[in-house]
């Protein structure tokens, strides 16, 4: 009881602080504030010397949240669509490493480590590029400040351009559905159960990719037409915006800014890249550009998702598209990797 009572002492604060930036942010009527609002109050307060930490599970339960959502999404008529453009998805998943590798070899030109720059540059899931470069003797530390700042950034920036391109306002609501909780409830604690036999099978991002998956499959399975409370969609955002400003502090910033530049500058250079061949791909086979756009955003399959259902486009194409990006890098990685480094020691 002493030990919880003493770890509450460092995040009590946190969740409070997340709320006030995101009550500002809506009141500001910025784009997704209960996780960009909370994400930048987080990150304010710890840079002004007020370390709140990190709250215990606050970002496995917020993933729990929005995975539930997005698998609800999953209805046969999506599935379908998926189907139907799973060529097209594979194509873009493809090109999307390509413009990553291209990026990755540019900083080895200009003197980073090859090991340290594939890893950290990789639009993949941060844990697993963590454990990557463990494995490969990689510089740990600017791997996971390259993709704190990678996550940040997209967030930052995508959804609000999303948003001005469209001319729509964030404060907009869209018709949701109804939340049937004779379907919810079993749904979201069958979810937490999926995750924690996920993890113990170690597959990846348990809390992301196991309740989305349950939720997927009885959506799809019964055609079901019911969403997420928003008050529960909201909380997810908070947990997860709060995490992500949990990862920087004045330290942070100040322990290597000519690296941190430089992340800053291959990210805005991967979105920008990703927009232009969004947009010929879109060209060329007629298909929606900000639709396509998320789908290969080089973020998290969260924000791009929160980002499509707040602007009313394909959230299934979206989040497939995203999942696919990243199945494609998982598995093309370390092989990709290996094989550089042989040409290179040649």
């Amino acid at each position: 009881m002493r030990a919880f009572f003493t770890s509450m002492g460092l995040w009590w604060a946190t969740p409070l602080v997340g709320v006030t930036g995101a009550l500002i942010a809506s009141y500001l009527n910025w784009p997704l504030p209960w996780i960009i609002g909370s994400m930048l109050a987080v990150i304010l307060v710890r840079c002004l010397g007020w370390r709140v930490g990190e709250i215990p599970n606050g970002r496995l339960t917020g993933q729990w949240m929005i995975a539930t959502s997005i698998g609800l999404h999953f209805t046969p008529a999506v599935l379908e669509q998926i189907l139907g453009h799973f060529a097209m998805m594979l194509f873009a998943a493809f090109l999307t490493l390509l413009l990553a590798l291209l990026g990755i070899e540019f900083m080895r030109r200009r003197g980073m480590d090859l090991t340290t720059a594939f890893f950290a540059f990789m639009p993949a899931n941060f844990a697993e590029m963590i454990q990557s470069g463990i494995r490969h003797k990689a510089n740990v530390s600017q791997i996971a400040a390259a993709h704190s700042v990678r996550l940040v950034l997209i967030v930052l920036c995508v959804p609000p351009a999303m948003f001005f391109t469209s001319k729509i306002s964030p404060s907009v609501a869209h018709a949701r559905l109804p939340s049937d909780w004779y379907w919810l409830l079993p749904l979201l604690l069958g979810g937490a159960l999926t995750a924690i036999i996920w993890k113990r099978y170690k597959l990846p991002n348990p809390w992301m990719f196991g309740p989305m998956a349950l939720c997927a499959l009885f959506t799809a399975s019964f055609n079901l037409q019911t969403a997420l409370p928003v008050e529960l969609s909201h909380y997810g955002q908070l947990m997860i915006g709060c995490a992500l400003g949990g990862y920087f502090d004045r330290q942070f910033f100040k322990a290597s800014p000519t690296f941190l530049i430089k992340v800053s500058v291959f990210t805005l250079s991967m979105i920008v890249c990703t927009l232009l061949l969004a947009l010929g791909i879109g060209y060329l086979l007629g298909f929606p550009l900000m639709t396509l756009a998320l789908g290969m955003m080089p973020g998290s399959s969260t924000e791009m998702y929160l980002t499509a259902e707040a602007l009313n486009l394909g959230v299934g194409i979206v989040t497939a598209m995203q999942i696919m990006r990243l199945i494609v890098v998982m598995l093309c990685a370390e092989p990709v990797h290996k094989i550089w480094l042989k040409r290179l020691r040649r």
